[in-house]
């Protein structure tokens, strides 16, 4: 067939046009600083895309700010060592986990930021996630080796949490597909917990070599993927959900603990002052695209589902008596990272 100079051209169009998204350049930059302050350190930051809030733990509170002035909304209270939040906007609650002391779940009302009530769970209680394929919260407890789950609508003054799944390692980060399958990376053996949630059973083991200690983890559920951010060593992992085969390895900066996907890239946070961005360039093939300088202690992060926009907590330090460096009081800030599409 004789393809005229027009044709070509059309054609051409043609193709470009049906390119997805993920392939325009895109380039991600440091937007807006919030300054915070307050006490205590931070761990995973979680963002309500509905409203547009940010619910940072801080130890021994958790902090509600809103995502586009930096305002703080409120502060709930009574927890011991927060690590993460996991938000229910059907159920209208949020649910705090504390890994402090023998361990506790915080619920809160997201309208009022109320504590409603505690649950009693297991010693340092950590990632927290809510799987809306099994209607479920899921939960880790890092020294008790164990996944933790509940109903969003348990009753907060009463009520237990399920008979915990015991795990062969100490977990750190999970997520959660539409097959009933549960992901848990386990820090101490180098491997990635497979739960089949309907029977509650560990069915497999997945190694994430050439990574090593992986902590933070994202699913891209549509392409069966999983990414690992590995600390040793220190590597963002790409691994098939089907079979647990490391498709890329990616180098990445120094104590990565979060890992976000947004359907097209990959953020790796870690408190090197990195954010490492990465994409599949090729069927198959992943390559680092970007890595944007942030803050000293920005290790997590949140991502916006609806704005794209991430949030990472950082702060000012100053090396203490011991040489080790420790934030200066009041630091405390959220940086906002956005991207821009070349036109």
């Amino acid at each position: 067939m004789k393809v005229t100079n027009s044709g070509l051209a059309a054609l051409t169009l043609l193709v470009f046009a049906d390119l997805p998204p993920a392939l325009a350049e895109t380039k991600w930059n440091v937007v807006k600083t919030f300054q915070i302050g307050g006490q205590g350190s931070w761990d995973y930051i979680t963002v309500d895309s509905a409203s547009h809030r940010l619910y940072v733990p801080r130890t021994t509170h958790t902090m509600v700010i809103e995502a586009e002035s930096g305002r703080i909304l409120a502060d709930i209270p009574g927890q011991k060592n927060a690590h993460g939040v996991a938000i229910v906007p059907e159920s209208g609650r949020g649910f705090i986990s504390d890994g402090g002391g023998d361990g506790a779940i915080v619920i809160f009302d997201l309208k009022t930021n109320a504590v409603l009530g505690t649950l009693a769970a297991m010693p340092d209680a950590d990632g927290i996630i809510y799987d809306p394929h099994s209607g479920q919260i899921l939960t880790v407890s890092g020294r008790g080796k164990a996944l933790m789950s509940f109903k969003p609508d348990i009753d907060p003054q009463n009520g237990k949490i399920d008979q915990p799944i015991a795990l062969r390692g100490e977990p750190e980060f999970l997520a959660a597909d539409a097959a009933g399958k549960v992901y848990i990376n386990l820090m101490d053996t180098h491997q990635v917990a497979v739960v089949d949630f309907r029977t509650r059973k560990v069915i497999a083991n997945w190694p994430v070599a050439p990574g090593g200690l992986p902590v933070g983890m994202a699913i891209d559920p549509k392409n069966g993927r999983l990414f690992i951010g590995c600390r040793g060593p220190r590597k963002l992992i790409v691994m098939s959900t089907k079979d647990g085969k490391v498709i890329s390895d990616l180098p990445i900066g120094e104590s990565v603990d979060a890992v976000k996907f947004d359907g097209d890239y990959a953020f790796a946070s870690t408190s090197g002052a990195e954010l490492s961005i990465a994409r599949e360039t090729s069927p198959g093939k992943f390559t680092i695209v970007q890595t944007v300088k942030t803050g000293e202690g920005a290790r997590t992060m949140g991502l916006d589902a609806s704005t794209r926009k991430i949030y990472l907590p950082a702060a000012e330090f100053e090396s203490g008596a011991n040489g080790r460096r420790t934030p200066k009081p009041g630091s405390f800030m959220i940086l906002v990272v956005a991207p821009q599409t070349a036109k």
